[in-house]
């Protein structure tokens, strides 16, 4: 379960090792390359078609840890496939989530012996060095569904016919689930249609019969046995369908898309289509490719647009054995050059360091003379200003506590005289107002008193008459008079008989 590393690359270059064909994209264009050589800015990606790997479905109880799942399923598969024991086979994993079981989960393995990766890619890699990702080509039909190149979430199909290989991949709801190898690729075919057609004509002229020729158009004698070919390869696939859609509890085929490494004149899609009524369309989309080529094998803009998704949105596998070469420091010369400079470094670091930290300590000295020189210089001239700040904030300070006395003083004397101006003439203007009413009732005073206790003022008023009529009159008529002004009290009335007098006494209290 290897996973590639993100990089950022000058271009993508993509491989067929069956055919030898390389095709590179540099930003949106795509062309074919002649002359490949190893480029340590290139990406390199390329495939296995369905006869260099084996596939199969394996169940395991969801008991089993995540981190023993591999150990399961690897020792799970040389049981049931009967693997030669003597080969270390290389087995890739994809979690299946179509099934859905309480009790098992169940994988994808694709199975390869290395030697056989090494065998098929030997005329390329001496080439290009290295190959960054080699997958199994029914996993490049992933691409079409993250780019949105295919929106449906149904059951379809992918037949793709090459030259050494001709397979049938479905994908239920954007996911891989079944693939099959067909014994129908170009060259089978050839051979196949040869035994039809009762004549043996050249693979090259072949394959220009049916890159060139419309069967709906031409009247050859190859037209019957060219169409009686594509019948036994549309009733295989219906077979491989049938027997997939019992397999995996399929309800139907929604659509089958038909490409090949060939261009191909005539519409076999259409074909198709009438052989075993599923609708089929050709597997051939705009990529998003800019290319000068007439046509290009499908699986190449597949492959390149692959390694434009996100790693996280890819199959988590990768079959390549050829890695590119290690980082300069991490080879044997590297680390033997890097130890050499490391001990001439170490050699010399110890009287470089003490020269080094000597001056720039003299340096830093010379700095903080002059820095010193600086501050000590504002420092004089702060202390001279605030000695002068401080001698004008005495004589202030004088001053200030001079006028405040002479202000106090003078405060004084005003409130004497304001106590003296309201006091005095609100008890003038309360005795004459009170003598007149006295007069008015004819009562007379013996003696007046005054007192003053915080807030209250009181008058009190030694009262004689001749009748004690007098005075109660006196006190009924002040009273509604001068109700909001004063509050009365009045003690007692006693008669004197030998002087054949009233006394009495009035308190009048401010309000």
């Amino acid at each position: 379960m290897s996973k590639q590393s993100e990089h950022s690359f000058a271009n993508v270059i993509s491989i067929n090792p069956y055919t030898g064909e390389f095709y590179v994209s540099v930003s949106n264009f795509l062309s074919k390359e002649d002359a490949p050589s190893y480029a340590k800015d290139q990406f390199a990606i390329s495939y296995l078609n369905t006869r260099s790997f084996i596939h199969t479905q394996l169940a395991i109880s969801k008991n089993i840890p995540n981190e023993d799942i591999y150990d399961a399923l690897y020792s799970k598969a040389y049981d049931e496939l009967a693997l030669d024991q003597a080969i270390e086979y290389k087995i890739e994993v994809i979690e299946d989530f179509n099934n859905l079981d309480e009790e098992n989960r169940y994988f994808h393995l694709f199975i390869v012996d290395p030697s056989e990766i090494q065998e098929i890619f030997k005329s390329v890699i001496g080439r290009i060095n290295y190959i960054d990702i080699i997958l199994p080509q029914p996993l490049l039909y992933k691409t079409l569904y993250t780019k949105e190149i295919i929106e449906s979430s149904n059951v379809d199909c992918f037949l793709y016919i090459e030259e050494h290989d001709a397979s049938l991949t479905i994908y239920k709801e954007k996911e891989f689930l079944y693939t099959k190898s067909l014994k129908f690729s170009f060259m089978e075919m050839h051979e196949r249609f040869c035994e039809i057609h009762g004549e043996r004509i050249e693979y090259e002229e072949f394959k220009s019969f049916l890159a060139e020729v419309n069967l709906k158009h031409t009247q050859s004698n190859k037209k019957e046995s060219i169409i009686k070919l594509y019948k036994e390869l549309f009733a295989t696939v219906g077979d491989v369908i049938t027997y997939a859609k019992r397999a995996y509890e399929l309800d139907k085929i929604d659509k089958i898309y038909v490409g090949s490494s060939l261009y191909l004149e005539s519409k076999i899609d259409e074909i198709l289509e009438a052989e075993i009524a599923i609708r089929a369309e050709t597997l051939e989309f705009d990529y998003g490719f800019e290319t000068n080529e007439h046509y290009i094998d499908q699986l190449h803009p597949l492959m390149h647009l692959y390694t434009a998704i996100p790693e996280e949105e890819r199959y988590p596998l990768n079959f390549s054995i050829f890695p590119r070469p290690p980082k300069f420091f991490q080879r044997e010369s590297g680390k033997i050059i890097a130890v050499t400079a490391a001990s001439l470094i170490i050699a010399f670091i110890y009287p470089i360091t003490y020269w080094v930290l000597a001056y720039a300590q003299d340096l830093q000295l010379t700095l903080l003379k002059d820095k010193y020189n600086e501050i000590h210089n504002i420092r004089v001239t702060r202390e001279a200003t605030i000695k002068n700040k401080k001698a004008d904030l005495e004589k202030v300070s004088a001053l200030v506590a001079e006028e405040k006395k002479e202000f106090e003083s003078k405060k004084a004397t005003l409130i004497k005289i304001k106590n003296v101006k309201n006091n005095y003439i609100m008890k003038a203007k309360v005795l004459t107002t009170f003598t007149k009413e006295l007069n008015k009732h004819r009562v007379k005073v013996q003696n007046i008193r005054y007192d003053e206790t915080n807030a209250t003022r009181t008058f009190q008023f030694d009262l004689v008459a001749s009748k004690s009529i007098k005075i109660t009159r006196l006190l009924k008529d002040i009273t509604k008079k001068y109700e909001d002004l004063f509050t009365f009290d009045l003690e007692k009335i006693i008669y004197d008989p030998e002087r054949r007098l009233y006394f009495s006494s009035l308190k009048a209290t401010k309000l």
